[in-house]
């Protein structure tokens, strides 16, 4: 077999790059599970290429998605305390992690005390962002959370004033992200392209006007 490629770190800056080259790398398929939600674990995936989704399910087997993440970013920082994995993260694309185990991460800042705050930053801005999120479930309806998610997509201005979405997720993956079921995502977009708002030729989904704030 030929040998592995050397890993490209050329996504990651500072500090992250450096404490990245002291992981462990590891090469997954589309659709692996590299964290299952409740187990226990103490380590930390900082993401080189390919893209991983954080989620968890609920009743009737219903996904909510806690969000989608890229190259340069890392996850599992949650549950370096030795508590349990708050949610699951599973591979979109084959994806290439290094993961770095509590003992080397603990190394790490010893050695260089200014990535402690880093590494919290992050927490923090994630717990924000569930707040937000928990926020939108509790105050919007469907139509108000969908709205948020694709003005937040549409981030390609066109010529004439429309707006290109940036990914073309199915609406199994719109409404994991919304908490609501499949069908009420097709009914409202399907709302909106006869409203003339929405545009799907199946290869891309372009907002022709800005949406309105009730439906």
């Amino acid at each position: 077999m030929p040998a592995a490629s050397a890993p490209d770190f050329s996504a990651l800056a500072g500090d992250l790059r450096d404490l990245a080259a002291r992981g462990e790398l590891r090469r997954s398929r589309k659709g692996v599970l590299l964290i299952q939600e409740g187990d226990l674990g103490d380590t930390l995936h900082i993401i080189l290429s390919g893209r991983l989704r954080a989620f968890s399910v609920g009743d009737k087997d219903r996904e909510i998605t806690y969000g989608v993440y890229g190259p340069g970013e890392y996850l599992g920082e949650m549950s370096l305390d030795g508590g349990r994995r708050s949610a699951s993260v599973i591979t979109l694309q084959a994806s290439v992690c290094a993961v770095v185990t509590r003992r080397t991460l603990e190394s790490f800042i010893a050695e260089r005390p200014a990535f402690a705050f880093e590494l919290m930053a992050k927490v923090i801005h994630r717990a924000r962002m569930a707040t937000v999120s928990a926020r939108q479930l509790a105050l919007n309806d469907v139509y108000g959370r969908l709205k948020l998610l694709l003005d937040a997509q549409a981030q390609v201005p066109q010529a004439d004033g429309s707006r290109v979405l940036v990914e073309r997720l199915t609406h199994q993956e719109m409404s994991s992200r919304l908490g609501c079921s499949r069908e009420m995502v097709s009914r409202l977009m399907k709302d909106l392209e006869r409203g003339g708002y929405l545009c799907d030729d199946g290869t891309r989904r372009v907002l022709r006007r800005a949406l309105p704030a009730r439906w």
